[in-house]
């Protein structure tokens, strides 16, 4: 498929590895996003690729000095358009430590960054609740100082990589605030069980603390900045979330244009006809609009992260919301042959959906947008 955007050359390699990984996968890609475990294989692939490097500081086994946003963003495009699962443990790797990477003690970063680099310690962002999702200032956890020990309580649910993280990066209340906390998943007090099963299936489950006791050096940051932590992982990863969907995008889109080429219908192929003709291009055109908002708001996150958090919320709006058009008229498209159980465009059509929720779902990223619209109007 061609494109009508070309990254700096210094991402053509980056891609080019990408692309091996996924074809090694490929052969049981289906199977593995059919599971809610971790597929070995599938790990077993990320590992020896080592792109898990991309999403940890050089100091602590990574590959570039800082996390770099478009990197992320050019790994999980090529990873999604195969397997959500490949897609799922490369990108929880930086979700889950990146608050490790940017506040971590030494000692924490020296004992997990590189194991997460490695892909031998897979990392757990453990924020939402069975109450609080996208109002995440609603959450019940507690961290309570009890003098020498930090007591956490609580429960957090819909967890991605819950039961095969090694360690989960915790958002709790403290006080008047909030603050994150490291916490290994072989801790005392801290169990898990399977999450609901989703429509695209996903390594999930709920997390229960009860009465978790963690040394004061647990603190991811001093206490009550976790927000700022949640908001700077946002502020990096959020834009890889729209690069994912533009994977899976152009994978929907590469099925429909190779079935409406080889179909034909009343004399001729379906893409020489009128109406499937206009939707192909409109999905054509709107995945590369989608792309050109995505990489420059990665772009901009390479040097200011918080500032570019309005650019990436309105990318992910944009390229999940994309996905969803275009896989349901990639569905429409190849007809009954789109409808089949077990196949490509199927498998596609079911994990375009969540997209649109997950790590802020398109009307509270839209709310966002239109008050950052609001104050930059009274600015001016």
């Amino acid at each position: 498929m061609l494109t009508c955007f070309e990254l700096p050359a210094q991402y053509d390699a980056l891609r080019d590895e990408a692309i091996a990984v996924a074809r090694r996968v490929e052969p049981f890609a289906a199977e593995a996003d059919a599971l809610s475990v971790v597929d070995e294989r599938v790990l077993g692939e990320l590992r020896a690729s080592r792109l898990c490097e991309l999403v940890v500081p050089k100091a602590w086994g990574g590959r570039h000095d800082d996390v770099d946003p478009v990197a992320v963003c050019v790994v999980r495009e090529e990873l999604m358009a195969t397997s959500s699962q490949l897609d799922s443990l490369f990108a929880l790797q930086g979700i889950g430590s990146y608050a490790l990477s940017r506040a971590g003690t030494d000692a924490q970063r020296g004992q997990w960054l590189p194991r997460v680099a490695s892909g031998f310690a897979l990392a757990a962002f453990a924020v939402t609740e069975q109450n609080a999702g996208s109002d995440l200032k609603a959450i019940e956890t507690t961290l309570v100082d009890r003098g020498g020990e930090l007591e956490l309580t609580g429960s957090k649910s819909f967890i991605s990589n819950a039961g095969a993280a090694a360690f989960y990066s915790v958002l709790a209340k403290e006080g008047a605030g909030f603050s994150l906390v490291l916490v290994p998943s072989d801790t005392a007090g801290l169990t898990v069980k399977p999450g609901a099963e989703l429509i695209a299936p996903h390594v999930l489950g709920d997390v229960s603390l009860d009465h978790v006791l963690l040394p004061p050096e647990a603190r991811i940051g001093a206490a009550g900045e976790g927000f700022e932590h949640v908001l700077a992982t946002l502020a990096v990863f959020r834009a890889s979330v729209a690069a994912a969907a533009l994977g899976l995008a152009r994978a929907a889109l590469d099925e429909a244009v190779g079935h409406t080429v080889a179909r034909v219908q009343f004399g001729r192929p379906l893409i020489r006809q009128g109406q499937v003709a206009a939707m192909l291009a409109d999905s054509w055109m709107e995945i590369e609009m989608a792309r050109l908002l995505t990489y420059r708001a990665a772009s901009r996150a390479v040097h200011d992260p918080a500032g570019a958090l309005v650019e990436s919320s309105m990318a992910k709006v944009a390229a999940t919301e994309t996905a969803a058009r275009v896989t349901d008229r990639a569905v429409q498209v190849m007809g009954r042959f789109g409808l089949v159980r077990g196949s490509k465009i199927e498998r596609l059509y079911r994990q375009a959906r969540p997209m649109r929720i997950y790590e802020g779902a398109s009307e509270v990223l839209r709310g966002s947008i239109a008050r950052s619209l609001a104050e930059t109007h009274d600015r001016s």
